[in-house]
């Protein structure tokens, strides 16, 4: 495929939630987990770009978790792994992939993909990638990846689509109206039933032309400092250029400082499966489920115990429930979670409070 050869893929790898304590800790976020039994997120999202030369293949993630993304991505060039000195929400990332990226390949074509999904399956999302990589490269704007809802979710953000613009081996292409912030279940079930809105996937496509020209008019400064940034790649003063770059530099995410104003903003409708698996709740939609009714990675013995989800990090560590249901269960080897699944936003008070000794 012609512009597969000129497509260049940003995976943004530099959160670290506490959502899924005690597995992820400040030192591994859950990027770097295996929570689905076969690989990291991380690795996983690698996974899904076969046939993408590993040279054309960024990770951009925190500074001090380099070493571990070239630990568990031994393929990819190690310059090609670059640490963020400090967090600058997704517009610096986006400024500084797209500075990158200019400066090695002039001309290509840009996909910004995320570290922690989940996505199946692979082949198709190929599919979708590539079509939209085609028809950004062939046709130009800036596009997003809107996710056929599968209910009225009030954890996503939601992306208003209009007019049907084109469509490439099956991927369809709209124009874009608004980006919707999360809304209450009433506006979730409102834009579930309107059929014009989409789950916000936060992956983008478009040529490092395009999103250069939107960022030099809406974020100067973030344009201004990556490019000078960029120049420095390769050469030993690389990591000092980037925290002058990014020190000054406000948070502000990619969707509030560039694409509500942009000028030509397009949704791509991905009709694979995909979850960004935010906490423990959502392993639902991805581990298996055993002849009991549990969600499990870890070797249970369940007695009339239903609904429940346990992981379990420990080798040869055997994990009895009896006559419970709807918990999380947790072990890894210096910790254990146990909590209602209807608690798991309070897991964030656990962290805290252990933070404070």
């Amino acid at each position: 495929m012609e512009f597969a050869q000129n497509l260049v893929v940003a995976i943004m790898a530099g959160g670290s939630g506490t959502r899924f304590w005690p597995m992820s800790r400040e030192e591994r976020p859950k990027q770097f987990l295996n929570l689905t039994g076969s690989r990291t997120m991380l690795q996983l999202t690698r996974d899904r770009l076969e046939g993408i030369p590993p040279e054309r293949i960024l990770v951009l993630t925190n500074a001090r978790f380099v070493d571990l993304a070239r630990e568990q991505l031994p393929d990819l060039p190690p310059e090609n792994i670059i640490g963020e000195p400090m967090p600058r929400d997704t517009s610096g990332a986006v400024a500084l992939a797209a500075a990158l990226v200019e400066r090695k390949w002039p001309g290509a074509v840009l996909a910004i993909l995320a570290a922690d999904h989940t996505i199946e399956p692979p082949e198709r999302f190929r599919e979708v990638l590539l079509a939209t990589a085609e028809t950004a490269g062939a046709e130009g704007g800036l596009y997003t990846f809107g996710i056929q809802p599968r209910g009225a979710a009030t954890g996503y953000g939601y992306l208003e689509v209009g007019e049907k613009l084109g469509e490439l081996r099956g991927a369809a292409f709209h124009k874009l109206v608004a980006f919707r912030e999360k809304p209450d279940l009433p506006t979730a079930q409102a834009f579930l039933a309107s059929g014009r809105h989409l789950w916000n996937s936060g992956m983008f496509v478009w040529r490092t032309s395009d999103i250069q020209r939107e960022l030099l008019a809406q974020l100067p400064e973030h344009h201004a400092a990556m490019a000078r940034a960029a120049r420095a790649w390769g050469t030993s003063g690389f990591d000092e250029a980037l925290r002058s770059a990014f020190e000054p530099l406000p948070k502000v995410s990619i969707d509030f400082g560039v694409m509500e104003n942009a000028k030509d903003v397009r949704c791509a409708v991905a009709d694979f499966e995909w979850n960004d698996v935010g906490g423990w709740v959502a392993l639902e939609q991805v581990l298996p489920r055993d002849a009991a009714g549990n969600w499990t990675q870890a070797d249970l013995l369940p007695i009339d115990s239903s609904r429940n989800i346990v992981v379990s990090e420990r080798t040869g560590h055997k994990v009895v429930c009896i006559g419970v249901d709807d918990l999380i269960v947790v072990t890894t080897p210096d910790a254990t979670l146990v909590c209602r699944k209807s608690e798991a936003e309070r897991i964030k008070q656990a962290v805290e409070a252990l933070k404070k000794g």
